[in-house]
């Protein structure tokens, strides 16, 4: 019996006493049928205690993964083992067997190397001799049978020694699951031929195909899963996943014939410690994939947002302040999966010295490299160190592998980097204080035009947050929210490459301004080293911002930067979010927004640096985030700060844009009479003038005109500018209009992005909103029509809102695990008209509904509504004045209304988690 599994063999599984029990039970049977109920009664009760005593174990070690996964492998073979038994001795008993009749029963695959997750699937070969007889036949059939009662997952294939040679020629696959074969029951020599005759006839003579063939595999697999940082990763066939592991498993065993991953030490492949991290990311995998197998009570492969917060309980992750148990869990994942990711890259380099792997496609294609310096060579069309004593003589060299890399164009040889992750220790004070060091690294960010390809591998390899040790604690550091696509690190050195990609001018198109800003000219210097800092304060307790200033203070100068430039440096960090909030959770249409954000930032200098910046930020955070919303935000928010910093503040004169929106009108409406253009111009009060475009100035000027007091007029129209839909309204004003509104736009599942409401002088209400389908899109023409009469009827009485939100809202499982904690906050310095309430909370279905009901039902007028959305997290600003025309300056009034807010918020988020 094994003696290193996680329990106890025979607590696991008793055999002897198992075997008697089956063999019992068969006696007593008198059919067929009766002696596979009371095998299936037996086993099933035999592995459910089996596995209930592997589990209690993994929790008292729940990182022991090696021999929880090797428990799950002897259970199985002994459940497999009594079940052949009782088919060839009891079902079908055979006293004479001839030569012919014998049969072999192996794992293959996964279940061949002894590895099992707990719901692995269970993979077996029966192999006969020759061509397979009636009675091996019915074993087989009588064994799948009772193997499927015991609801085992299993893969199976009848096969001789001749069709799996055949087969295993013709099918990579096959061939894979062949190289994992192991004995469990039978004839044992008919095993003995199959693995001599494989070895011999098959795998010999084949590695550089089979090798070719398994990195096609993993390079496919990759471009499928995409990213080693992606936020919900897979276990199993992610990047740095289990898979490139036993990719590395299969190619060793092909070429050296062992199963012994110590043998790659050996063979000088690699050096101990790096075989001790090969074994730790290995153990450290298997153990999530064990959890994650009993959370979900099958096989899930997929770390999905709902997993991660439990698997990181089981592991026994604890929250710490400024992160949570997961964030936690999720950084040791993604850093064992870069600890896979290198390991894989000094393996393949391997195998390319041995001419097992060819060089990439697009080296060989060049006849010549390019010429190196000194201390370098091309090898295999990388670039690598020719001399390891006379490199690490001196330690700037650390630095200058990766500027000779960028320089020529050429990738790092895995041996180069190799070395440099070995000798990080030479990266000290002395260096990081060095004026050449200093010069070296920010011509990596400045010079060489591709920064990210140099970063990322300098990340990867220890060496950033070596060079800049402030950078190591946001090092795959994982944030848990649906916002974030990447980790803290994988965002910056994102960001970096969308502002490289902006400086080479290949965004012009889609981003005018920034395109611009970079043409005429910035400081590049302090627009790197801030993009480079600005997240760096993540993953404390305090505003990351403010920290990440105070740490931007220390760094900036000793990056060689000047008094000025440190200073700008740590404004950009300390204000980094400021344009972005400034843009999405205010009303850019009223003058003080404008007046506050150009106080702030005070020169145009600052105003177009923020800019950059704040693009790069968004764009880095992850695909779909970007879209033209917020580009005509931040366009709109550019423009009007420039023109109050250029030409004063005067510019922004409520009266000014008052005139000059009437008199764009009536250019617009030249066609009209006189009478009627006076009727419109005059009919509206001025924060009308100054908070709609031209555009709709004119659709409402088309609605209000001849508009009977019992009548909805609705104008539907695709605003592409925006990437959303603007639905504008025209019907008689009474109290809680725009909560009415909102709730018909949620019935038909449009998400609103901005909304403002205007009551004019005659008593209408002109309300206009911006919305978008689910999937943060403008609707389709084809869905107007059914939108509009889902308007018409929420408006006429005719449907509920609430009752119809109710039975459409709903919040996915994997969702769920996110928390956002509501705050409520009361502004009245941001406007010089209204209070801005904002709150910041979780966002769900009919959200805006309830806040706008609530707001409605406490006799609170609501001018405009401003929606920023961050994943989960959702911040609703509304521009509101009490029945009197006036602030909520009084705290009473504030603390009744937040209380009733939250209390709605509370209710709506109930009824959504009963549905």
């Amino acid at each position: 019996m094994p003696e290193d599994l996680i329990a106890p063999a025979s607590r696991i599984l008793d055999l002897p006493a198992l075997r008697t029990a089956l063999f019992a039970a068969a006696d007593e049977a008198e059919t067929e049928a009766q002696i596979r109920a009371a095998t299936v009664r037996i086993l099933s009760q035999a592995r459910s205690d089996g596995r209930d005593v592997i589990e209690r174990a993994f929790e008292q070690r729940p990182r022991a993964a090696f021999p929880t996964t090797e428990a799950y492998a002897w259970l199985t073979d002994g459940i497999v083992r009594l079940v052949y038994e009782v088919a060839t001795q009891r079902i079908h008993p055979l006293r004479n067997p001839t030569e012919g009749e014998r049969l072999t029963l192996m794992a293959v695959g996964g279940y061949g190397r002894g590895e099992m997750a707990p719901y692995s699937d269970v993979d077996l070969l029966f192999l006969t001799p020759w061509k397979i007889t009636p009675w091996a036949e019915s074993v087989i059939e009588s064994m799948l049978y009772i193997l499927w009662d015991l609801k085992l997952k299993v893969g199976h294939a009848s096969r001789t020694v001749r069709d799996c040679l055949r087969l295993g020629t013709e099918d990579y696959t096959i061939r894979t699951a062949m190289l994992e074969t192991r004995f469990i029951i039978g004839y044992e020599p008919l095993a003995r031929e199959l693995e001599t005759r494989l070895w011999k006839e098959l795998f010999k003579g084949t590695e550089r195909a089979f090798v070719a063939a398994k990195l096609e595999e993993r390079d496919s697999r990759h471009r499928k899963q995409g990213l080693r940082y992606v936020v919900e990763p897979n276990v199993k066939e992610g990047k740095g996943g289990l898979r490139d592991l036993q990719s590395l498993y299969w190619i060793t065993k092909y070429i050296h014939r062992t199963e012994d991953a110590q043998e790659l030490v050996r063979v000088g492949v690699f050096r101990r410690e790096e075989y001790l991290t090969f074994m730790r990311a290995e153990e450290f995998l298997w153990a999530v994939r064990c959890h994650l197998h009993l959370v979900a009570g099958r096989a899930v492969e997929q770390l999905t947002f709902d997993m991660q917060v439990e698997v990181a309980d089981r592991m026994g992750y604890v929250d710490r302040p400024g992160r949570r148990a997961v964030e936690w869990f999720m950084q040791d994942y993604f850093r064992h999966a870069t600890a896979v990711g290198d390991l894989t890259r000094i393996f393949l380099t391997s195998l390319e010295a041995e001419h097992q792997k060819d060089a990439p496609l697009l080296m060989r294609m060049f006849k010549r490299g390019p010429q190196v310096k000194d201390g370098y060579e091309v090898v295999h069309n990388r670039l690598a160190i020719s001399d390891d004593a006379a490199f690490l003589s001196d330690k700037l060299n650390l630095l200058r592998f990766f500027e000779e890399g960028l320089r020529t164009g050429l990738l790092l040889h895995p041996y180069g980097m190799r070395l440099v992750k070995a000798n990080l220790h030479l990266i000290d004070d002395d260096m990081r204080n060095d004026k050449e060091a200093r010069r070296i690294f920010l011509d990596l960010l400045l010079k060489h035009g591709n920064p990210e390809r140099s970063l990322r591998r300098m990340n990867e390899l220890g060496v950033l947050a070596a060079f800049i040790p402030e950078f190591e604690p946001i090092v795959a550091m994982m944030q848990f929210n649906m916002y974030h696509s990447f980790t803290v690190d994988e965002h910056t050195i994102q960001c970096i490459r969308h502002l490289s990609e902006l400086e080479h001018g290949d965004l012009v198109e889609e981003l005018p301004i920034a395109s611009t800003i970079l043409k005429q000219g910035v400081n590049r210097k302090t627009l790197y080293v801030a993009l480079l800092l600005h997240d760096i304060g993540k993953g404390r307790d305090e505003d990351h911002a403010v920290l990440g200033a105070q740490i931007a203070r220390k760094v900036a100068p000793r990056l060689g930067l000047t008094k000025t430039e440190c200073a700008t440096v740590e404004w950009l960090v300390r204000y980094h979010l400021l344009m972005s909030d400034m843009a999405q959770k205010r009303d850019i249409a009223d003058p003080r927004t404008v007046r506050d954000f150009a106080k702030a930032v005070q020169t145009k200098e600052r105003l177009d640096l923020l800019t950059v910046l704040t693009v790069c930020d968004i764009r880095g955070v992850g695909p779909g985030v970007w879209n033209n919303w917020k580009a005509a935000l931040l366009r709109g928010l550019y423009r009007q700060t420039r023109r109050a910093l250029e030409d004063g503040m005067e510019a922004l004169n409520r009266e000014n844009r008052g005139a000059e929106a009437k008199k764009a009108l009536r250019e617009a409406l030249a066609d009209w009479d006189a009478k009627d253009l006076r009727v419109e111009t005059g009919r509206h009060y001025e924060p009308y003038w100054q908070g709609l475009h031209l555009t709709a100035h004119e659709v409402f000027a088309r609605l209000l005109r001849d508009i009977q007091n019992d009548e909805i007029r609705i104008d539907i129209h695709p605003d592409e500018d925006r990437d959303a839909t603007r639905v504008c309204f025209a019907l008689s004003d009474h109290p809680g209009i725009f909560s009415r509104l909102a709730g018909a736009l949620s019935l038909v599942g449009a998400n609103v992005v901005d909304a403002r409401t205007f009551t004019s002088k005659d008593g209408y209400a002109t309300a206009a909103f911006w919305i978008q389908d689910a999937d943060g899109s403008p609707y389709e023409q084809n869905r107007l029509g059914r939108l509009r009469d889902m308007i018409r009827k929420t408006l006429m009485g005719e449907v509920k809102p609430r009752e119809a939100i109710l039975s459409k809202g709903k919040i996915k499982k994997r969702e769920r695990a996110f928390t956002v904690p509501t705050s409520i906050t009361f502004d009245n310095e941001g406007s010089e008209i209204y209070t801005i309430i904002e709150v910041d909370t979780r966002d769900r279905p009919g959200l805006l509904y309830d806040l706008t009901r609530t707001l409605a039902e406490s006799n609170v007028y609501i001018a405009s509504a401003v929606i920023a959305t961050y994943g989960e997290q959702v911040v609703d600003t509304f521009y509101v004045k009490d029945m009197f025309g006036l602030k909520f300056y009084t705290p009473s009034k504030q603390k009744t209304l937040e209380k009733r807010l939250r209390a709605a918020m509370e209710a709506g988020a109930q009824r959504i988690a009963q549905n």
